[in-house]
């Protein structure tokens, strides 16, 4: 089973018919059905590490300032208690905390996976982001969870490689991406096509671009996990593709 790094973007993009819904859908036609999916999502972003283990996650709608309709939406995946058991036994000895009632499925999943998956019959885990460690141990715990693969689970991160919320221009007009966003996202994909991960790990020593690109690491450490759990054989391709707003990537990155 591949692994993939979805760009999530605006959570409008579960209502809309676009460049990237349409390529989400495509990409949940091609893929292998995968028995359950384990995501990592830039939203359940706290101090320790925990992850799902409800029959029925609730949808949650964790934003402001959108209208009803988006609010009224819900993705009634269902929740998969053994795959949560098995990610404990991976990271053991980790203490990764059994969550049966306070999260759920926040829209950095829901929004991505009702156009890869809109029938929401796939089950649904979601593993918490450790605010209080650094990247590489985010890189060690998606190398840990790589089995995974193996055992027909869709290991999935979603974030953005590029977001930036402060430069983002908001507005229906479409705008040229920032100098520095183009750049990092260069940068970043030709890490991953060479294979040289490091530096991508290691990614605050990449200067100005980077910091920019990444002014918090929220949305951009489920990358990690994706490339965590990379094979030496593994080809990487970019099945979505863009910029929103100038500062916030859309790309999506598969391996495997």
């Amino acid at each position: 089973m591949p692994a993939i790094f979805f760009g999530h973007g605006n959570p409008m993009n579960a209502l809309l018919n676009n460049r990237y819904t349409e390529a989400w859908r495509a990409l949940g036609t091609s893929l292998p059905r995968p028995r359950a999916i384990l995501m990592i999502s830039a939203h359940w972003y706290v101090p320790g590490t925990a992850v799902t283990a409800m029959a029925r996650p609730r949808t949650i709608h964790d934003f402001g300032g959108f209208p009803a309709e988006l609010y009224r939406y819900d993705y009634p995946a269902p929740g998969d208690r053994a795959l949560a058991g098995r990610v404990r036994e991976l990271l053991a000895p980790l203490d990764v905390a059994l969550d049966e009632r306070e999260w759920g499925l926040d829209h950095g999943t829901w929004s991505v996976l009702c156009h890869a998956y809109p029938d929401a019959d796939v089950p649904v885990v979601q593993l918490s982001i450790d605010e209080t460690q650094a990247p590489r141990v985010h890189y060690e715990l998606g190398r840990r969870l790589a089995p995974l693969r193996d055992e027909g689970v869709l290991l999935a991160g979603s974030g953005n490689l590029v977001h930036n919320l402060h430069t983002f221009a908001w507005g229906a007009h479409p705008v040229e991406p920032f100098d520095w966003a183009v750049r990092f996202e260069a940068q970043a994909r030709r890490c991953l096509e060479s294979g040289d991960q490091e530096p991508l790990v290691d990614y605050e020593s990449l200067g100005r671009d980077a910091l920019l690109s990444a002014p918090t690491p929220d949305h951009y450490l489920p990358l990690l996990y994706v490339i965590g759990a990379r094979r030496p054989d593994d080809v990487v391709s970019f099945p979505v593709e863009g910029v929103d707003g100038g500062s916030i990537s859309m790309l999506s990155v598969r391996v495997g």
